[in-house]
């Protein structure tokens, strides 16, 4: 009979580069370091090596979920991928529902630990979907009042008119009308645009906003 083996998965990020505290979590659990997989950060090829060795009845250990993704997404789809389509149980250190190996109160630990996913799942998204309208508000407020959005818009140059009717003569090119202003490419083109605008409003009447 084949003898279950547990892997340890930890993977570096831009503050633990030596993804320390997540080694120590796993070395405590009593993952032996031959079994221990570590991926540098946005990159899965070890958790791909780990799962070619890992068999049905193996458990993949690792310290937190954010392990297994960036999003809870992407975590939902590796965690059906591990524990469904391969067979093998995932224990999450940090949270000790979430431990498919084990029978919890005579049910199957794999449904309670799916259904405790869900659960975290849903509030995240629901998190997200609050702090997006909160933006979204924000943000239809501060165009009500009048405000500037992003980074501050670049001023228009004082010789910028007189450039933009020598441009539209056909006396200069617009990689010459470009280099007289000073300005990067699009920056130009959209000053074009708007001075196109205030043009055609001038022609028709109507005030200049």
């Amino acid at each position: 009979m084949k003898q279950l083996i547990r892997y340890g998965y930890a993977r570096r990020t831009s503050r633990d580069r030596k993804a320390e505290a997540q080694l120590s979590a796993l070395h405590e659990a009593g993952i032996l370091p031959e079994n221990i997989f570590v991926d540098q950060p946005a990159e899965k090829e070890k958790l791909n090596q780990l799962r070619d060795c890992a068999k049905p009845g193996d458990i993949l250990v690792v310290k937190s979920l954010s392990q297994l993704g960036y999003s809870y997404k992407e975590i939902l789809d590796e965690w059906v991928n591990i524990t469904g389509t391969q067979g093998v149980y995932i224990q999450v250190l940090d949270i000790e529902l979430l431990d498919t190996s084990v029978k919890k109160k005579h049910v199957d630990g794999t449904f309670i630990s799916d259904l405790f996913l869900q659960i975290i799942s849903f509030a995240a998204q629901h998190e997200r979907d609050r702090i997006k309208q909160k933006q979204a508000e924000g943000i239809a407020y501060a165009k009500s009042q009048g405000k500037h959005l992003g980074r501050p818009r670049i001023p228009k140059p004082e010789n910028f008119d007189e450039t933009y009717d020598q441009w539209r003569a056909g006396v200069i090119s617009a990689e010459e009308a470009i280099i007289q202003v000073r300005l990067k490419r699009s920056t130009f083109e959209r000053l074009v645009k708007e001075r196109k605008e205030e043009l055609k409003q001038k022609q028709a009447g109507e005030p200049l906003n």
